[in-house]
């Protein structure tokens, strides 16, 4: 044959195809990230596993830095952990009923929850009610040792309220006009403050504030109408910080290196200490030393303090990223939705959680004041664990309700009671899964 020499066809070379370029390693599990973070469910795992873990770990942390102190008040060294346990585990009651509630009573519920919480707070400055703990009577005695602060349910009814208000005068077309965006949630909120510090808690005013601003933002005021509002509360602040001395004091700690010649920043400069000596992965669980009553309020304002000296960097960043994902998937609910009550509500009490949490851990580290606020779901105090745990349940319910969370939630739920076949004998029990299965043969039984 022309073109070959031994008479013989020519080979025939099988030309490959150029192979394709691998993916790279990083961008791989970017993408695979961002598939995870984008699936119906994400929310719903983020909230319910991140406030167990942080409760979970909270009850540790009590157990191991109230220790001292309940034995310097002859008291036993689990005293504390067995009450904040029995707050959890009444805790956990509330966020499972608040989680299957529906939105219409969350919505019922949010003017009974504010006239409570008004009657409780004014009932605390009652003579022979209120009862006084660290210089402010926000407190009320239940009998024995077990007490409630009424302000903690506040920030509770204030979430819930505001948002079935703003939620109704947008279904009204009233939000355009600024004195119905303003009138009467202002009023009403400034009411719950003024309450708060006549009994001088600073602290759970300024969470008061910020979920006020959060709802105001979440409703769409204008920036002037903003402003204005921030501009008024700042002065009122400075009024009420400049004259209480102790309040100047707690500024003028922010970034101490030194306790000062009156031991002013006595608490501050500790918890510097503590977090320092924590290193990479701490000292150890339980060996801590500046809960020996060198640390003021170890185990519920510095509670951060502890964590940071017993399990070191890798253990406060580990509460940081639990905190920063919840606040991402109440973001994310309230982002999400098309009701806009639960837009609120949701918004609402993730600008609660992450301003407390920003606030508390920002006091320890030194780069803000002292202001006396419980880290939440973490710190001692079931007047605190209580009305967080109902929130909490709140943001799993509204996660639940979306469409898709819907969807993906009853295909993961078996599905009993199916009908017997022509023969009359039962069919094979069928799960229904998050995965696809391939199509089988059916008996006549089976729709």
């Amino acid at each position: 044959m022309p073109g070959s020499r031994t008479g013989r066809p020519p080979v025939q070379r099988t030309v490959r195809p150029p192979a394709a370029p691998r993916e790279n390693p990083v961008v791989r599990l970017h993408t695979r990230a961002r598939r995870a973070w984008d699936r119906p469910l994400t929310a719903y795992y983020l909230i319910l596993g991140g406030s167990l873990l942080i409760t979970v770990l909270g009850l540790v942390m009590v157990y191991s830095a109230s220790q001292i102190t309940a034995l310097q008040m002859s008291l036993p060294g689990s005293y504390f952990f067995r009450k904040q346990l029995l707050a959890a585990v009444i805790g956990a009651g509330l966020l499972y009923a608040a989680s299957r509630m529906p939105v219409k009573l969350h919505r019922a519920l949010a003017y009974p929850i504010l006239a409570g919480a008004v009657f409780l707070m004014a009932l605390v400055q009652v003579p022979g009610i209120g009862v006084a703990v660290n210089g402010n009577q926000n407190w009320i005695a239940l009998g024995g040792s077990f007490q409630i602060q009424p302000s903690e349910f506040g920030k509770l009814a204030l979430v819930l309220w505001g948002a079935d208000l703003l939620a109704r005068k947008q279904d009204k077309k009233l939000m355009a006009q600024w004195k119905h965006m303003l009138v009467p949630l202002v009023p009403v909120a400034f009411l719950l403050l003024g309450l708060i510090m006549l009994g001088g808690d600073m602290g759970t005013a300024i969470i008061l504030t910020a979920i006020l601003f959060g709802l105001l933002w979440l409703a769409g005021a204008p920036t002037r109408l903003f402003v204005g509002v921030l501009a008024v509360a700042g002065a009122l602040g400075a009024i009420l910080i400049k004259t209480n001395s102790n309040r100047l004091d707690r500024f003028a700690c922010i970034g101490a290196t030194e306790m000062g010649p009156d031991g002013s920043c006595w608490q501050a400069v500790h918890g510097i200490y503590a977090l320092a000596s924590g290193g990479l992965f701490g000292s150890g669980l339980g060996a801590s030393v500046e809960k020996w009553g060198q640390l003021p309020e170890a185990h519920t304002d510095f509670i951060f303090a502890v964590t940071g000296e017993e399990l070191g960097l890798a253990g406060t960043l580990s509460v940081l990223a639990l905190f920063a994902a919840l606040g991402y998937a109440g973001i994310r609910v309230a982002g999400r939705t098309e009701d806009p009550f639960v837009r609120y509500a949701a918004g609402g009490v993730t600008t609660w959680i992450t301003a407390q949490a920003v606030i508390n851990m920002g006091a320890v580290l030194g780069l803000l004041p002292i202001a006396g606020v419980p880290l939440p779901l973490f710190s001692y105090g079931g007047s605190a664990l209580l009305p967080t745990m109902f929130a909490i349940g709140l943001l799993i319910a509204f996660a639940r309700d979306e469409p898709a969370a819907r969807a993906a939630l009853a295909m993961r739920q078996p599905r009993f009671g199916r009908k017997r076949g022509a023969g009359g004998s039962a069919g094979p029990r069928r799960w229904n899964t998050m995965r696809r299965r391939t199509s089988a043969v059916r008996t006549s039984g089976e729709r």
